[in-house]
């Protein structure tokens, strides 16, 4: 089954690095009551050190304003040796100028450190279980399934490594966008609020932004970066369509296309 392989591969571990010792030491507490083996270093050189000696895919909770290596400086040499792991960046930096640059060199997420725990929570559930929404749907009769392999239309999701592919090209998304992706496609044909979406990236009842409906705009954002990777690779791409004042929905195959937002 599917949601066995996921959780054959998922890791109790968790790699933290923050040089400010007392939120170090309070976050790595409540990681290990959560049921995470927390290793925690104080320095990008160290952390840098460990894994270059002991390569791993552990999860990284990374700060960004540490002396010497900061933690831009870290994620842009484990991705020069070629190290995947999936790094969240939790810094109190909230220009998105920093955002930016963490995504481009692949970061997985970029969140306020004051946030609660259930969001770090979150975050680490969805580098465990990516393909929540295909995993929702893996008996829909619009999927064809592998262990490892879910497809809907030109799109192929490859649990086991992580990695979607539109028309057999490589999309190259974050673990967050993956996660969207599967979520959408696993629910092809159905509208999916705003709110499931912010949900799936957030936590439920996570509330950010201006006004009741401020979160909207983190999920505009989240979209538009989607739907431009897929349409590098494929310019008549239109699958992904909005339910005006709604949400999304992922459009079948042969289904005319709606009025993207």
């Amino acid at each position: 089954m599917l949601a066995n392989a996921v959780k054959e591969i998922a890791s109790p571990r968790v790699i933290l690095v923050d040089d400010d010792d007392l939120f170090r030491e309070s976050l790595g507490l409540n990681l290990a009551e959560e049921g995470f083996d927390v290793v925690d270093f104080d320095n990008g050189s160290d952390v840098l050190s460990f894994l270059l000696n002991e390569p791993s895919l552990d999860p990284i909770l990374l700060d960004w304003r540490m002396p010497g290596l900061d933690g831009l400086a870290v994620l842009r040499r484990l991705r020069e040796a070629r190290m995947d792991n999936p790094v969240i960046f939790l810094t109190m930096l909230s220009d998105e100028i920093y955002e930016e640059a963490a995504l481009r060199w692949g970061a997985v997420d970029f969140i306020d450190k004051s946030r609660r725990l259930p969001i770090i929570l979150q975050r680490l559930r969805l580098i465990s279980e990516g393909t929540k929404g295909i995993l929702a749907a893996h008996e829909d009769d619009s999927l064809t399934n592998s262990p490892s392999t879910a497809k809907v239309g030109g799109l192929e999701i490859r649990e086991d490594i992580r990695r979607a592919y539109w028309k057999g090209e490589q999309l190259d998304l974050t673990l967050t966008e993956f996660a969207i992706v599967c979520f959408l496609a696993g629910n092809e044909g159905n509208d999916i609020s705003y709110r499931q979406i912010y949900d799936l990236v957030h936590g439920k009842d996570f509330v950010a932004g201006y006004g009741s409906d401020g979160y909207k705009a983190n999920v505009r954002s989240f979209i538009k970066r989607i739907r431009k990777k897929f349409r590098e690779l494929d310019d008549s791409f239109e699958q992904i369509e909005n339910y005006p004042g709604f949400g999304y929905r992922w459009r079948p195959a042969g289904v005319p296309t709606g009025t993207p937002e």
